[in-house]
């Protein structure tokens, strides 16, 4: 049995299970992760001020070039780390403020596509962002959502499922074909529908992030997992974000 099964690509059992060393004596703890994946939130969080600021300082070129800088630089440094955790203590961080650049650029140009019909759309989705996060927390912390390997494998296989319709649709998009229950501004019942099923999937994704973290103080990983521990919380975090965002989107669409 694996001991780290997750659906987050960053946080599996490989990586944790090489990582140990019963010779270290400097292990991670559960709130050393919880401290910095704090402080990648607060990176995040700078990052996204300063592209939302030049978006409403018409400074757009200028933050559609942050943005990109953000997509791309954020994917490769992503890659680094997933491969390589011990660099997760000097790469989380800059992952964090690239995460930033990207977010907040796409976020204020929704804010703004909406303003009319759904005023504070990008507030709203961060909130409820949270609130999920902090729901499915206490409901992990609880026991009441319990990891159990029936619950991994069904996790697993639907994030799978979940990546093979995004490739599917990137490929799709090539040919010029549309599956426009994937669009921003679908608010059919079938593009409701798969999105909601997106975000649970992206919210009990977090559970097993939790357990990971858990096991991996309990195991005496070394202490630079404490920060592949707060990365890994983040990557799920800016999918559920991303997730909400859509759907809130979605319903502003449906407005007259």
């Amino acid at each position: 049995m694996a001991l780290f099964e997750s659906s987050n690509p960053t946080l599996t059992d490989k990586i944790f299970n090489k990582s140990l060393d019963p010779a270290n004596t400097d292990t991670m703890t559960v709130r050393g992760s919880i401290q910095k994946f704090g402080f990648l939130l607060l990176m995040v969080a700078a990052g996204a001020a300063y592209t939302w600021k030049l978006y409403f300082e018409f400074k757009v070129p200028t933050m559609m070039t942050l943005m990109w800088v953000g997509l791309i630089g954020g994917l490769v440094t992503g890659l680094v780390i997933s491969f390589k955790p011990t660099t997760a203590k000097w790469l989380s961080p800059a992952y964090g403020l690239l995460e930033g650049f990207m977010l907040g650029a796409f976020s204020a140009i929704v804010n703004d596509n909406f303003k009319a019909k759904y005023p504070n759309i990008v507030l709203q989705a961060v909130m409820l962002t949270f609130a999920v996060a902090f729901a499915i927390f206490l409901l992990y912390n609880f026991r009441i959502i319990k990891p159990t390997q029936k619950f991994k494998a069904i996790i697993i296989s639907a994030s799978f499922g979940v990546l093979l319709l995004y490739v599917a649709f990137w490929v799709l998009r090539l040919f010029h074909i549309n599956l426009a229950f994937m669009s921003w501004t679908d608010s059919s019942p079938l593009g409701i529908g798969v999105n909601l099923l997106v975000i649970a999937i992206a919210a009990l994704s977090l559970v097993l992030d939790f357990e990971r973290i858990e096991v991996g103080a309990q195991m005496g990983a070394p202490k630079y997992m404490e920060w592949y521990g707060a990365f890994g919380l983040l990557v799920t975090m800016v999918w559920l974000y991303i997730q909400i965002l859509k759907l809130l989107s979605r319903f502003a669409s449906s407005r007259s």
